[in-house]
């Protein structure tokens, strides 16, 4: 799999296909990153439920400040050989994903959500980032879900929802004050 845009655009990122990971595919990738820059001027970008880490490597390569959470230990240590390999640095943290927001004091520009399918970590997540206050006021969340999922937006809006097969990429943000 290869980097789509940035300073390490082109370089190859072995894939991890084991556990629940499913890479995001490289249009899907750049559609979010082109949609993210079109929104604003961002700095700091936090991957949970890491997986492959792709999203982290696009992340950095366009040099956002990027902290990646992985509870998998296999698959934090594919990152980190990936990293080591490419020598692109990342910060990397191999815990669970509601913990660490649940004990963060650092607030994101970007947070990306793709968590195991099946699963409740998306709304877990969403909860928490809200409660905690953790996405920064112009930021936003995007989030990787199959198209079945419903998800509980948590005073969050919906600014842009797209359809990629069986996939939807939903960009949220804090919900107006007048809302």
């Amino acid at each position: 799999m290869n980097i789509t845009g940035g300073k390490y655009n082109s370089l190859t990122i072995k894939t991890a296909y084991f556990a629940n990971i499913k890479p995001t595919l490289s249009k899907i990738r750049q559609a979010v990153f082109n949609s993210i820059a079109a929104q604003g001027e961002y700095r700091t970008f936090c991957d949970l439920f890491a997986g492959s880490g792709i999203m982290t490597f696009e992340a950095i390569s366009r040099d956002y400040e990027t902290i990646s959470v992985e509870i998998d230990k296999k698959s934090a240590n594919f990152i980190k050989n990936n990293a080591e390999k490419l020598k692109i640095p990342v910060n990397l943290i191999n815990y669970d994903a509601v913990k660490f927001l649940q004990k963060t004091d650092k607030t994101f520009d970007i947070f990306y959500l793709d968590p195991p399918y099946k699963s409740d970590l998306y709304n877990k997540a969403l909860f928490e980032i809200a409660n905690r206050n953790l996405l920064n006021k112009d930021g936003m969340i995007v989030l990787e879900k199959p198209y079945s999922v419903k998800v509980d937006l948590n005073g969050f809006e919906c600014l842009k929802e797209k359809k990629y097969s069986d996939k939807v990429i939903m960009f949220l943000k804090n919900k107006s004050p007048e809302n």
